[in-house]
């Protein structure tokens, strides 16, 4: 069966380190971290007390006041970062077969704000002053709800929850509709908006965050010795993916087509990845037979790169053991050094980077890296970034659950 093939011909994105796309790339490029100490509650009785928050977001810039009261954070994202990618695709919705448009997103949590805001006011006022928008609020299904009424799509519109896997997910997902000839045009990418005490202390009772308390900013340090688990981020990434001939039709500008897919599951254990990431090396390699490339042809991959200790050494040993010798020669980089890790949206903004990274000709580097892991012996673009012609890039995300994510980008031709 014939495949169509998926170009990306809009971006935008919400998150620490920037809300537009060339403050984000700049930020990125610069080595500037979005981490900081965390400003949401106090911190003062945890061990953690880093994160990576979005800074300058109004949400009424972008959906009407009153509206906007009734949706919760990670929804308000998913809208802005839409509304940037639509902007920026020059796309008029009202000249698009709406029956062949839809939305993909990733979400990992949902309305965790709501949840928690909302258990306090049953706790100190009562049942009666719940609000009827808690449970339209808190479903993660929601920012896909909402990017359909808000752009009219009638197409397929699906949520992936496969925690720090959702968003690659989405955006694989949104590809399968596309090579299937189901759309025309699909809204992809991820949200997430996790910050509140009841979230952030359960992942320390985990023990999953970084302790980092003298140096916010170099909280996050992937494949560094030192690291000591990730940093909690917030944002959403959002890409406009159109078939290429809905693309060319219209005249449109391309980043990059999206490529090749591969989605797979470690069948192991709920948190920690399978020693020697098995599930990641069959993803990888399903995303580049299905984009129909080689090993040899991948010029930089966008770790997952989370700074905890079993991710680092599991995924680069995954990159080992499917690119053998050709491994020491790949540029690899976590941009989760600067931006944190988004969770549920990690995905997408890291796709944008791939793609920003084939139009732009550089590589983001990984941040705070100072002290070698025996067990992470790759390039992995240390702290400062590097010019470098990308043609095919690759984006890891492994989640929760044994989920194991990957997509392939390639430069258009």
């Amino acid at each position: 069966m014939l495949k169509h093939r998926a170009v990306i011909t809009g971006m935008g994105v919400i998150s620490p380190v920037g809300n537009d796309l060339d403050e984000f790339w700049n930020n990125l490029i610069g080595g500037k971290s979005g981490i900081g100490l965390l400003t949401r509650f106090d911190t003062a009785d945890l061990p953690t007390k880093v994160a990576a928050e979005v800074k300058n977001f109004e949400p009424t810039e972008w959906i009407n006041k009153k509206e906007s009261r009734h949706m919760d954070r990670f929804v308000q994202f998913a809208i802005a970062a839409a509304k940037l990618a639509v902007q920026d695709s020059g796309l008029d919705f009202e000249k698009v077969d709406k029956a062949r448009a839809g939305t993909v997103m990733g979400c990992g949590i949902g309305g965790v704000i709501t949840f928690e805001e909302q258990k306090e006011v049953l706790m100190s006022k009562g049942s009666g002053r719940i609000t009827p928008f808690f449970v339209p609020m808190l479903i993660g299904n929601m920012a896909a709800g909402h990017l359909s009424i808000e752009f009219g799509l009638k197409g397929s519109s699906l949520t992936v929850v496969t925690a720090c896997a959702s968003a690659t997910n989405a955006i694989g997902e949104a590809l399968r509709i596309i090579q299937r000839g189901e759309a025309d045009v699909v809204l992809s990418g991820g949200t997430e908006a996790p910050l509140t005490k009841l979230a952030f202390v359960g992942f320390c009772a985990a023990k999953a965050m970084s302790t980092e308390k003298e140096n916010p900013e170099q909280a996050s340090r992937p494949f560094d010795k030192r690291r000591s688990g990730f940093v909690m981020g917030e944002g959403a990434g959002v890409l406009v993916l159109e078939s290429l001939e809905h693309a060319e039709a219209r005249g449109a500008h391309i980043y990059a087509e999206l490529a090749g897919y591969g989605s797979t599951s470690d069948a192991y254990h709920i948190t920690s990845p399978v020693p020697g990431g098995a599930g990641a090396v069959q993803a990888m390699r399903l995303a580049i037979k299905d984009a129909g490339l080689s090993v040899e042809e991948v010029d930089y991959i966008n770790a997952h790169g989370t700074s905890t200790g079993p991710n680092d050494s599991v995924e680069t040993s995954a990159i080992k053991t499917l690119f053998g010798s050709y491994a020491s020669k790949l540029a690899i980089s976590s941009t989760k050094s600067m931006t944190g890790h988004l969770m549920g949206a990690a995905g997408a903004i890291e796709a944008i980077i791939c793609a920003l990274s084939i139009k732009r000709g550089a590589i983001p580097p990984t941040a705070n890296y100072g002290e070698p892991d025996p067990e992470c012996d790759l390039d992995y673009v240390p702290n400062i970034a590097r010019k470098q012609e990308v043609r095919v890039v690759m984006s890891n995300s492994l989640g929760f659950g044994g989920h194991n994510a990957a997509i392939v980008l390639k430069k258009f031709a």
